[in-house]
């Protein structure tokens, strides 16, 4: 994810998180025109998507993630990560509200996220960007 101050209620990366990465990359590349760039996992690669020479093709950032470790409870989605400014008080109000937690809050770096489902059944992550 981008080194950026995310905004408070925007879009701050997404996610596909599929049993085969490798392949369904080629399907964006070819019917999106999207470029990959291998990101490594320790033992395989996920891929950060680029737009045609203009960097991410989101902002933040777009990733094609393979459903493994960490990641093998996330469904088979797009997913969005919101940029919220304080995820504890976020993850009590998904609670509160009817809402449930999807697997454990995670890191990235000092960052800190969680995917969650809203009382919809809708599938998003939170995602609190830690200041230095």
């Amino acid at each position: 994810m981008s080194d950026q101050q995310p905004s408070i209620g925007h879009v701050v990366w997404t996610d596909l998180t599929v049993p085969d990465a490798d392949g369904l990359k080629d399907f964006y590349a070819e019917v999106v025109g999207l470029k990959c760039e291998p990101l490594d996992m320790g033992g395989y690669a996920d891929y950060m998507m680029q737009a045609s020479g203009e960097g991410p093709a989101a902002p933040g950032g777009v990733g094609i993630c393979h459903a493994r470790g960490s990641n093998a409870h996330l469904p088979p989605q797009w997913m969005i990560y919101f940029g919220v400014a304080d995820l504890d008080a976020s993850l009590e109000a998904v609670d509160r509200l009817g809402g449930k937690r999807i697997g454990d809050v995670r890191t990235m770096g000092n960052d800190r996220y969680c995917a969650i489902q809203d009382p919809a059944g809708a599938v998003c992550s939170l995602y609190q960007k830690q200041t230095a």
